[in-house]
């Protein structure tokens, strides 16, 4: 018999079905040759610090760092969990063989090992590893099963973090809370959480501290179009004035009309990170709302798996493109244009060399049906975007305009758009409500159309004095934060230098929405409108965390490079460990001897 796990009872009953093995068990399905059974997600944890050592169970300093010379797993403490490992447990010892179809990813890759680490398992391993659960998928999957060992490094990586997480989580935690902790308060801490709540803290403190100026610029109306003085702001209202009573009586000349054509390159197809960022400045969804989403459409078979960090196709998906393109009934305006034509195989969409375990995130073909509203309008964002990568660029016009009033320069700059090219792709798309992101309606209006000027014509103008204040910083959005998280903190927007830069973001496209739900949970953020306020609690917490290690947004993302070359094979997963405990036990003695 040849068992296969699946990570859902929802994902077991579709392979038990393509497999053949209908008859229902109590935990799993049987039939042709195959059992077909599941867990619930992580059936196995980490052991607890006094799993290792009762006395452990207790927040003493004296027992800080507490580190387990070997780590071991244990099964969750739920009666539901434990009898569906027993079944497990029980099949396993009966298999010949075990296939794991656990989500294909790091996560993925953990849950099943553990489950099988503890269920005694020393039967061969085969892996399905594929991108959606549809039955062609499936199908081809299970025809090209791999070795197991061909993701031992995955595992590795899987394991590494998880381990990572739980030293630095629980000897930060009880480190912190027992030194400085008041009235029975737990200051929680952790390897990705506290550098990310540390950025938006010290965003929070520069907005807190900022002090706005005033400042006075001088502009002037020419043929009905706002030119704006290229000197320095002033910093009086006398100098603006007199600046103001220079201009008056003097001619305006245009001394250069420039437009060059240009183009807006098409957007990328979405990895997770980047699907989140457009939910939230959409829609508003959290990051947590926006994976919960893509998550059901995955399994309801519309779109692949969603936990990737790539914006790129393998190159053996381009014959399927026209088949998953015309599948697309609702978007039939859009698609058939395309198809008039062969898809053209670029480098800008396919390619082997920017895949990691998985492509970017698109469509399956499948047609939508039993989503929710909200799983619409995500699924809706994917369609576009796996069409629009397709469509030609859009072609624009820039324009520059100089003049000048005596000796002061003067400047105007408009963009018209020549063809929509991949634009047209989301102009019927209209936001669910008003809280579109307001960079995306300024962006709109920046864009408009000059009048035709002619080099050296002259003419009357109207100057005037604009008022303004200085902005302090913007608090970050989810959408904002994501971004940062993924590039450890610098705020990149050329695509392909955060690609360069994912290897060393904070945490992974996966865990993001996570980690900032955890922060809300705890009460050290908190949301006013679409923006996240750090609290007067998780300032103190960051204040009182001295060691800049534990807040470096860029050390973290070392660790998060290393991971990933652990999972590349390339890395020593037991250095890693090696690391941290170093710095664990750095930091305890830091803390601990300080006065």
């Amino acid at each position: 018999m040849k068992l296969c796990i699946a990570e859902k009872p929802s994902v077991a009953k579709d392979l038990a079905e393509i497999l053949g093995a209908r008859t229902k068990r109590d935990g799993y399905f049987e039939g042709n040759g195959y059992c077909v059974s599941w867990t619930f997600g992580h059936l196995c944890s980490l052991k607890d610090p006094e799993d290792y050592n009762p006395n452990w169970k207790y927040w003493k300093l004296e027992d800080l760092p507490i580190i387990p010379k070997q780590f071991g797993i244990k099964i969750k403490d739920d009666q539901g969990v434990k009898k569906q490992f027993e079944v497990i447990k029980r099949l396993v010892a009966e298999a010949e063989e075990v296939i794991n179809c656990g989500d294909a990813g790091q996560e993925g890759e953990l849950i099943q090992r553990w489950v099988l680490l503890k269920a005694k398992c020393n039967v061969p391993i085969k892996r399905l590893w594929i991108s959606s659960l549809t039955e062609e998928a499936i199908r081809e999957g299970f025809n090209k099963l791999k070795d197991s060992k061909e993701f031992d490094n995955l595992f590795a990586a899987g394991n590494s973090r998880a381990v990572g997480d739980w030293m630095l989580g629980i000897n930060g935690t009880r480190l912190y809370t027992r030194k400085y902790g008041k009235d029975k308060m737990t200051l929680s801490v952790g390897r990705v959480q506290t550098p990310t709540l540390a950025m938006i803290v010290k965003r929070q403190k520069e907005i807190n501290a900022f002090k706005s100026d005033e400042y006075w610029e001088l502009k002037t109306i020419y043929r009905d179009t706002e030119f704006l003085c290229q000197i320095e702001r002033l910093k009086s209202q006398n100098k603006a004035e007199k600046g103001l009573e220079y201009l008056k009586y003097k001619p305006f000349v245009i001394t250069s009309f420039e437009q060059k054509e240009g183009k807006e390159g098409n957007p990328r197809l979405y990895d997770l990170t980047s699907l989140q960022v457009d939910g939230n400045k959409r829609y508003s969804f959290s990051a947590e709302d926006t994976l919960k989403h893509i998550q059901s459409l995955y399994e309801k078979k519309l779109v692949t798996y969603p936990r990737v960090d790539t914006t790129y196709l393998s190159e053996d998906l381009h014959p399927k493109v026209p088949g998953i393109l015309a599948n697309l009934r609702d978007y039939k305006r859009f698609t058939d244009l395309l198809l008039v034509n062969p898809i053209p195989k670029s480098k800008a969409i396919f390619d082997d060399k920017k895949i990691t375990d998985h492509h970017a995130i698109i469509p399956t073909g499948v047609y939508p049906s039993g989503v929710t509203p909200d799983e619409l309008r995500i699924y809706d964002l994917i369609a576009r975007r796996f069409i629009a990568v397709f469509y030609p660029e859009c072609k624009v016009s820039n324009t520059t305009v100089l003049g000048k009033v005596d000796k002061l320069v003067f400047k105007v700059t408009g963009k018209q758009i020549i063809d929509q090219g991949w634009r047209v792709v989301y102009e019927d798309l209209k936001p669910s409500n008003s809280t579109e992101s307001k960079d995306v309606k300024d962006k709109e209006t920046e864009e408009k159309i000059l009048p035709h000027f002619i080099e050296g014509e002259s003419g009357p103008h109207a100057p005037i004095i604009h008022k303004g204040k200085t902005s302090p910083p913007k608090p970050y959005t989810e959408a904002t934060l994501l971004r940062a998280m993924e590039t450890a903190g610098k705020m990149v927007d050329n695509e392909e230098m955060r690609d360069l830069m994912k290897e060393n973001g904070i945490g992974r496209p996966s865990t993001r929405a996570n980690i900032i739900e955890t922060l809300f949970k705890r009460k050290y953020i908190e949301r006013k409108k679409k923006n996240i306020i750090a609290t007067e609690t998780g300032m103190q917490l960051i204040d009182i965390i001295s060691n800049e290690l534990l807040k470096s947004p860029e050390l973290t993302g070392q660790w998060e490079y290393k991971l990933r070359q652990i999972e590349k094979g390339t890395y020593d997963a037991q250095t890693f460990k090696d690391e941290l405990y170093k710095m664990v036990r750095g930091i305890t003695d830091e803390v601990i001897f300080k006065n």
